[in-house]
């Protein structure tokens, strides 16, 4: 077993709140969604929910480990979860600082440490954890706050940050292959979550003025609005689209998962009231990231969320959930 010294803390609410009110700021200075249309029409018939795991703190992030589980950090416990196929849970690393973002490739799980959108500091990492030999190793060092992580056709890895305090850093680039590092390669700021586009030839994210944006690969410092989140306050968080053009994805505020018609920019929620019965909640508990992984011969949507717990979302069998590079027919 690897030990590390802990490290982990909570947020302070007072923090948090600042972070919600420069949310709220930033949405009112870039003239954000309407009250006249600040509630997602639903498209939540047919969807069925299921829980696989519960009570594991705050799940800021999960991968599919391609044999019916998941990994799962835990940021606030500064753990690394895996949930097998039977829905057993164990960790395979304690004493993190506030893990985020998660991406598997072969044997090897990526992951980045110190997700706090509150940080002036640059003490964030990206590490990468050997499932064959138990060895960890930090691969970047100097990072701040980064939260998403995206693993691109080419093998390369993006590294997103929420920028609203700090210097804006916007999003980094990494190419495991060789331990290259593109800082700031998109000037993009306070992205979020993100997502491959079904094309391969851009990326969405998410901005905290409650819309869905485009970056293309030959112009990652441009940016183009794909679809506004029809809530007075949203935070899309992580997200995933498929290969016929949709794009689902994790409201960390409102507690929903939304659908986007990623040709038209309309939005729907499949499912809300993803968080704790209190009304105050600090931090935000609602859903954070969505992944699509198998389901039996069928595709299903894996949404955790910081009330702890990780659901499966069985689609309608109108709703093809088939990711993109799978081939179909």
């Amino acid at each position: 077993m690897i030990r590390f010294r802990n490290t982990r803390s909570r947020v302070g609410a007072s923090k948090v709140t600042a972070v919600l009110a420069a949310v709220a700021a930033t949405c009112l200075a870039a003239g954000g969604p309407t009250v006249a249309n600040a509630v997602p029409t639903s498209c939540a018939a047919g969807w069925e929910a299921t829980t696989l795991a519960s009570g594991l703190g705050w799940i800021e992030n999960l991968e599919s480990d391609g044999k019916g589980g998941f990994y799962l950090t835990g940021a606030d416990n500064g753990e690394i979860y895996h949930v097998n196929s039977e829905r057993q849970v164990s960790t395979l690393l304690r004493g993190l600082d506030k893990p985020a973002g998660i991406r598997l490739i072969g044997d090897l799980l990526y992951f980045v440490t110190g997700d706090d959108p509150t940080r002036t500091v640059a003490d964030g990492t990206l590490q990468r954890l050997d499932l064959s030999t138990g060895e960890l190793t930090v691969l970047l060092e100097g990072l701040f706050g980064p939260n998403g992580l995206l693993l691109l056709p080419d093998g390369d890895l993006l590294i997103s940050r929420l920028d609203i305090f700090g210097p804006p850093t916007g999003i980094t680039r990494y190419r495991p292959a060789t331990g290259a590092v593109t800082p700031s390669w998109s000037k993009v700021q306070r992205s979020n979550g993100l997502a491959l586009s079904p094309d391969g030839n851009s990326f969405y994210t998410g901005d905290v003025t409650s819309t869905i944006i485009r970056i293309p690969f030959d112009a990652p410092d441009t940016s183009t609005v794909v679809s506004t989140i029809p809530n007075l306050i949203a935070l899309p968080d992580d997200m995933q689209a498929t290969a016929d053009g949709k794009l689902f994805v994790a409201d960390h505020l409102a507690g929903a998962v939304y659908q986007v018609d990623l040709a038209t920019g309309e939005s729907c929620s499949i499912v809300t009231g993803l968080t704790k019965p209190s009304p105050i909640r600090i931090p935000p508990d609602g859903p954070t990231s969505v992944r699509i992984a198998a389901d039996g011969d069928g595709w299903a949507l894996y949404v955790t969320a910081f009330d702890g717990t990780l659901r499966k979302l069985v689609p309608p069998a109108n709703v093809d959930l088939t990711p993109i590079g799978v081939e179909t027919g």
